[in-house]
């Protein structure tokens, strides 16, 4: 149940209550410190097998599936994104209450909406699958999910901009307004960032160039810090929510 901060109704009933930003701040953190841990460890202590590649030139950076796939790092990522998942899915189902409400008479933007959930819906799914299926265990479906994972993201981004767009043509709140920008800008980054990685991830495999796989770890790790900053951006859209986990009113017929 997502509420008002400044409605109160039947606090007896309540059984956890929490402010919107702090659930969107401590689901985007999940992932983040995971990551950036795995990262860390991966180049203190296996920094030979993390950064080799097939072409064995010199490389300076792990990719991010060579960064979790080792131990203790497989678990550290596994756990971090296995607990950020569960509110994933509920924002997900947030955003397109919220969408279903703003877009009630405009079928073209309810339409948007439920592609927007199922791109959301997806892009979590694959997330898990390309975590907890790691690319030395089984190769084929770590590379699908992460196919899944990064056309359902961008498809799902770019969706958001568009309805975004027509919220705040009509919206004289200046935090709509804050939100769309910065989701405009996100998707950008993470679009210019996805074709910079994929553009030296081709050119390290044609040519074995030394240093060239490290830029494509280093856009690897851009686009999806730009993915985790765009879904903060919730941070801005539900900033006067709360989520009420309460037990149902009591029945006082007789």
């Amino acid at each position: 149940m997502l509420l008002d901060l400044d409605r109160d109704p039947d606090r007896d009933r309540r059984l956890i209550r929490l402010r919107f930003p702090s659930l969107a701040v401590g689901t985007v953190l999940l992932p983040l410190s995971g990551l950036i841990g795995c990262l860390f460890i991966s180049l203190l202590y296996h920094y030979e097998d993390a950064t080799f590649t097939h072409c064995q030139v010199s490389n300076y950076l792990p990719s991010i599936s060579s960064a979790i796939s080792r131990v203790p790092e497989r678990y550290i990522w596994r756990c971090c994104v296995g607990l950020h998942s569960a509110p994933r899915y509920l924002v997900s189902a947030v955003y397109f209450s919220f969408y279903r409400g703003r877009f009630a008479r405009r079928l073209p933007e309810r339409l948007l909406s439920a592609a927007a959930l199922l791109c959301s819906l997806a892009e979590n799914t694959g997330l898990l699958l390309l975590t907890y299926v790691s690319s030395t265990e089984t190769y084929s479906v770590h590379k699908n999910s992460f196919i899944v994972f990064i056309a359902s993201s961008l498809l799902h981004m770019l969706i958001t901009c568009r309805l975004w767009q027509v919220i705040q043509r009509h919206s004289v709140n200046p935090e709509e307004r804050t939100s769309f920008r910065w989701k405009l800008r996100l998707f950008l980054c993470n679009v210019s960032c996805c074709l910079a990685a994929a553009y030296f991830f081709r050119r390290h495999n044609a040519h074995c160039e030394t240093g060239v796989y490290t830029l494509f770890a280093l856009f690897e790790y851009l686009v999806v810090f730009s993915n985790m900053a765009f879904h903060m951006t919730a941070f801005w859209d539900f900033g006067s929510k709360e989520v009420v986990v309460a037990t149902p009113p009591e029945d006082k017929r007789y």
